[in-house]
């Protein structure tokens, strides 16, 4: 371990490395990884420090890189200090017509306003408040108002060709459990069989209750390639494998096959699963001019928020954060207004240092760029800024939970922000060394091999928190 090296004995020192000599640990795991040293971007720093503060280490730190899931550090950041750790998203809930003898003659009217976390428990509350109105019949529609967002169509296939997984899920006004279900599987050994539960439901979807497990003695293994699953088709889903009983309840989140369309599938779904019933539909519409709230829908607090986006890594909660900062300035919420803000942002707090390109602000995607040397820049005004705790709290702890909890770093050494795509690997935040002292560590990796860049990512980390 590299940590043995702190109990070496008493004596002169060697002088100290050039700040742009990567240590010889990481030396040796760039080379265990076949990775050439062009290949990292590392900036190690004072985290109380400033721009004049030199650096413990830099290496290619102003070198524009795509930092993947790291540019997630720069939106919640801006994020709390613009809107605050306690914002909360309202989802306004609105009754047109009469209510008699437990029938709406009217339409209700669901208003998005762009909560990153509507979730199936949180949908479900929001149906039980509209039964609390003396609502068991509606007749007439259930209207999704998600005009707070202007955002074009987007294919879930465009960024990676994989439309079914959660991370391409695109953002929306009315966001609804991530626009993803979740498929969960227990075996039965004495019936043979594996029964199957769907949260949430959906309506006008045929999905069957049970899968027949494999032969005894079958290992879990590729237990998903071998149910043999048909998901492509936003009415039917269907296994025409098997499921092994070795693998015991297992849950398979899955993205909508019809995105644009499983907000009106779950709220039908989920109010009838609560015995309501509509004589109309769910529909998409704006509601009316002049109408009043029958009840509001609150998110939990940005900083809860935050949490999860950082913690997991979760793209569309990101990008809803994003958004909402252009929604509270404008009225509506659009790509351009929100990369407009963050600009502004930035600039008011960091001053001429080098603008990141953030894109969506999630980091799921080709484009966003930014260097070592800003992002680690924007980490030290982070320390001193009254949000500090919110933003410290959100990070994943190296080897103990989110993205890092099976980081080979020595755990609870440091609070880091991960980023991971085809062909980028990346950490960004703060090391507490043995000396006492936090340390910002930015260190990308651009490569084709990046994916076996992990190791050379946990020796910084352990190089920084060796500081003495």
């Amino acid at each position: 371990m590299l940590w043995l090296a702190l109990a070496g004995g008493a004596g002169a020192q060697a002088p100290a490395p050039s700040p742009s000599a990567l240590p010889a640990e990481v030396e040796a795991a760039l080379a265990r990884a076949r990775l050439p040293r062009e290949a990292l971007s590392v900036l190690v720093v004072d985290a109380q420090g400033s721009a004049r503060t030199a650096p413990r280490l830099a290496h290619r730190a102003q070198v524009p890189v795509n930092p993947a899931s790291v540019m997630k550090l720069v939106t919640t950041y801006a994020a709390l200090e613009q809107l605050g750790p306690a914002y909360v998203w309202n989802t306004p809930v609105y009754l047109q017509g009469t209510v008699q003898d437990g029938s709406l003659r009217g339409n209700v009217y669901i208003q998005g306003q762009g909560d990153p976390k509507l979730v199936m428990e949180r949908l479900w509350l929001l149906m039980r408040r509209l039964q609390g109105q003396g609502i068991q019949v509606i007749v007439g529609d259930i209207v999704l108002d998600r005009t707070a967002f202007e955002l074009p169509e987007q294919d879930p296939a465009r960024f990676d060709g994989e439309p079914l997984r959660p991370y391409n899920a695109a953002p929306d006004a009315l966001l609804l459990n991530f626009k993803s279900s979740v498929i969960t599987f227990v075996p039965d050994v004495a019936a043979g069989l594996a029964r199957i539960q769907y949260d949430p439901p959906l309506a006008g979807v045929q999905r069957p209750a049970t899968v027949a497990l494999a032969a005894p003695g079958t290992e879990c293994g590729d237990w998903r390639g071998t149910l043999r699953a048909e998901l492509a088709d936003p009415v039917k889903v269907g296994f025409q494998g098997v499921y092994p009983a070795a693998c015991g309840e297992r849950v398979w989140p899955v993205a909508a096959a019809d995105p644009r369309g499983f907000a009106a599938r779950a709220v039908e779904g989920m109010w009838r699963e609560l015995g309501g019933k509509l004589t109309g539909t769910v529909r998409d519409g704006k509601v009316p001019a002049g109408l009043k709230p029958a009840f509001v829908v609150t998110s939990p607090a940005l900083a809860e928020v935050v949490r999860d986006v950082n913690k997991y890594s979760n793209n569309v909660m990101a990008q809803q954060v994003f958004l909402t900062l252009a929604l509270q300035k404008n009225g509506v919420a659009t790509y351009d207004g929100a990369r407009e803000v963050l600009r502004q942002w930035w600039q008011g707090r960091l001053g001429d240092v080098e603008q990141p390109h953030v894109d969506n602000g999630s980091g799921l995607s080709r484009d966003a760029r930014l260097t070592a040397q800003a992002l680690a820049r924007m980490l030290q005004g982070a320390w001193a800024s009254p949000v500090m705790p919110e933003l410290l709290a959100s990070l994943p702890i190296s080897g103990v939970d989110g993205t890092l909890r099976r980081s080979q770093s020595r755990p609870g050494t440091a609070h880091l922000k991960t980023g991971s795509l085809r062909d980028v690997m990346a950490i960004a935040g703060y090391v507490h060394a043995s000396s006492g002292r936090r340390y910002v560590l930015v260190a990308i990796v651009n490569h084709a091999s990046a994916g076996a860049a992990r190791p050379v990512l946990d020796s910084l980390v352990d190089w920084t928190a060796r500081d003495h």
